[in-house]
């Protein structure tokens, strides 16, 4: 959990930011600071970097608009935000599967890879990680969307469960079931790998 930010003279949390940024909406800023990074890396990863800057943007746009019917119950902001990313992601949902069929025909990865990793690893990574970009393409929207959000987001499932406003054991059978058909897919993408196609 993030560390408190202070307003005034005590230090705030997500909850108390957000109740306190309809007196001085510039107190709004500090949810930016605290999770802009991280929501980014996630919308880049599902959209490429091109558009992950709009949806943080909006992401934070429509937050800010709609932080009066902010659950205050719930002292951090992060699901929240995770949540409306996901819903923003959905109307870029064709171009990320685009991105996931791109990467599978190409097995080029469109995001930038920091320069420490070996070379060898990638090598290796590269058969593997256009199978998964086929898998990741294949499954439903809502599978993959909460897939991503555990993987790539970080989410707990609870957390998930509050982003996607659905019960948690719904997370767990939607993972459990992008889990099975991607591993199924790995499997399926070594044995042709193992054969020689």
């Amino acid at each position: 959990m993030m560390a408190a930010r202070p307003v005034g003279d005590r230090e705030c949390d997500d909850a108390e930011l957000i109740v306190e940024s309809h007196r001085d909406p510039e107190i709004f800023a500090t949810l930016y600071d605290r999770y802009a990074a991280d929501i980014h890396r996630y919308a880049a990863r599902r959209v490429g970097t091109g558009h992950a800057d709009d949806i943080v943007a909006e992401t934070f746009l429509a937050a800010f608009r709609r932080r009066s019917f902010y659950d205050t119950s719930r002292r951090m902001a992060r699901p929240w935000l995770y949540g409306i990313a996901t819903n923003l992601l959905a109307r870029h949902q064709r171009e990320e599967e685009r991105m996931y069929r791109a990467l599978q025909r190409t097995g080029i990865d469109p995001l930038p890879e920091p320069m420490d990793n070996a070379v060898v690893a990638r090598v290796t990574a590269q058969s593997r990680q256009r199978a998964l970009a086929a898998a990741l393409a294949g499954l439903a929207p809502r599978d993959r969307d909460a897939l991503l959000l555990l993987a790539w987001g970080g989410l707990s499932y609870e957390e998930i469960a509050e982003a996607l406003d659905v019960p948690a054991g719904t997370v767990r059978s939607r993972i459990h079931r992008a889990r099975k058909k991607t591993r199924e897919a790995l499997a399926d993408a070594t044995d042709l790998i193992e054969e020689g196609r």
